[in-house]
């Protein structure tokens, strides 16, 4: 029994401690073929989330299945994405239990350039590590959705990490929004915060 609490205080414990929420939403699985890979899971009914080329000319295809919160994507090799809202905050995190993992940068078209993405562009910025196996993991900083990423009728927030961040963030947007009104101050504005907050989780044009 004294076991059993022991574990929950712990577990107790690092939630406390926990600087931001990472969340494991797309697995990248080899194939040999991009188009007949995808041409095959769009058969099965899963939706195509984005089909692109980078600037480096690689191509990016993500698919879910139907009802599935995470990802996959159509790659060469076998990487797992967690999602953050704080990458400088997950990776500092990380860091402080003893990972050893790259400086923040983002993707430019001869490689990997050092440092966020322009303006922390929503996933722009990443961060990476790997376990004693071998297994690959890349931090990416998601702030604003893409259009039919998730549902656009339902807002959730998983913990109060996770929610204090997009309040932060539309407090600071909110305070533009004042400043393009002649700096006066909005009575209105858990109304703005809200819009704010769903059109940002939505992928949906945010308010000015």
């Amino acid at each position: 029994m004294n076991a059993i609490l022991a574990s929950g205080e712990a577990a107790t414990k690092n939630q406390k401690a926990r600087a931001v929420d990472m969340k494991l939403e797309v697995a990248v699985i080899p194939v040999a073929d991009v188009g007949r890979a995808k041409n095959f899971y769009t058969n099965l009914g899963w939706r195509v989330d984005a089909d692109f080329v980078r600037g480096d000319g690689s191509r990016a295809v993500q698919l879910t299945p139907p009802g599935s919160p995470s990802s996959i994507h159509l790659g060469e090799k076998s990487v797992l994405f967690l999602v953050v809202s704080d990458i400088e905050a997950a990776r500092t995190e990380l860091a402080e239990h003893g990972v050893e993992i790259t400086e923040v940068f983002h993707r430019g078209n001869a490689g990997p350039i050092g440092g966020p993405a322009p303006n922390r562009a929503s996933y722009g910025s990443l961060a990476s590590f790997s376990d004693p196996d071998g297994n690959q993991w890349v931090l990416q900083e998601v702030t604003t959705r893409l259009p039919g990423r998730v549902d656009t009728n339902v807002t959730t927030f998983t913990s109060a990490t996770e929610l204090a961040a997009a309040m932060h963030r539309a407090a600071v947007a909110h305070g533009e929004h004042e400043k393009r009104n002649g700096g006066q101050r909005d009575e209105n504005w858990p109304a703005w915060y809200s819009e704010y907050m769903v059109a940002e989780q939505a992928g949906k044009p945010l308010p000015l």
